[in-house]
């Protein structure tokens, strides 16, 4: 059986260059059968076919003098989305296959003021996530986060040496052994909602690194913002609302 690396087959299959066909796959889009290929480098039968899943377009929600807001499609970095409108900068970040809400900022003036309303916890965050496990009644979760950085990959923790963190869990759906959830997040931590979530039990889906089955996507949504009197909201994803 002749075999070669996958990102050079799925280059082949897909008319990309070499690196194109690496980065589909490090962001996590390439299936072969419904098996998400996870080694760029990884040897494959010549004769595979691949399925590449689509990323959807980054859709400007709202935008003035100061800022633009963004629905933030999963699969892209929120740096990538800065690159994109140029003459702004990320008030906020989103992991990789969070989507949702994203602000960047066009002055520094309005930077500032933002910064000050995060600092002091008056900022509105709601997300939607699927969880593993049942949950029936709300929990709050008010656990400091420790995160360390490795190789350019945080990761955190539930720590007494952390910083303080608290997540807001409202259960909204259960289908077969899993949950639809709200959060809301004081204090925003990095992987805030993906370590407290760990920590009581109940992983995102599609969340591997935090204990989650594997699935076509961190199953994490930004829902809805609100800062200094303005409220932004990203539709809910189809793929959360069809997902049982």
């Amino acid at each position: 059986m002749a075999t070669d690396k996958a990102y050079k087959l799925l280059a082949l299959q897909e008319g990309v260059s070499n690196s194109q066909a690496k980065s589909m796959i490090d962001r996590g889009l390439a299936y072969v059968g419904n098996k998400k290929v996870m080694i760029a480098r990884g040897e494959l039968d010549e004769k595979t076919e691949f399925k590449v899943q689509k990323i959807e377009k980054v859709k400007p929600i709202f935008e003035n003098d100061d800022l633009i807001v963004i629905d933030k499609p999963a699969f892209v970095n929120s740096d990538e989305i800065e690159k994109q409108f140029k003459g702004s900068q990320l008030l906020h970040r989103l992991d990789r296959e969070t989507s949702g809400v994203l602000m960047l900022v066009k002055n520094e003036e309005f930077r500032e003021k933002a910064i000050q309303e995060f600092k002091r916890d008056r900022v509105y965050k709601e997300y939607i996530a699927w969880v593993e496990g049942i949950i029936t009644e709300p929990i709050d979760i008010d656990k400091p986060i420790i995160t360390q950085k490795k190789n350019n990959r945080a990761t955190s923790n539930v720590s007494s040496k952390g910083k303080p963190a608290r997540t807001e869990v409202f259960p909204d759906i259960v289908s077969a052994k899993k949950t639809k959830i709200k959060c809301i997040i004081h204090h925003g931590r990095t992987h805030q909602i993906r370590t407290h979530l760990r920590y009581i039990d109940h992983p995102i889906v599609g969340d591997e690194q935090y204990g989650g089955r594997r699935a076509k996507r961190v199953m994490l949504h930004a829902y809805k913002v609100r800062l200094l009197g303005m409220e932004f909201i990203a539709p809910e994803p189809k793929s959360f609302a069809t997902f049982e």
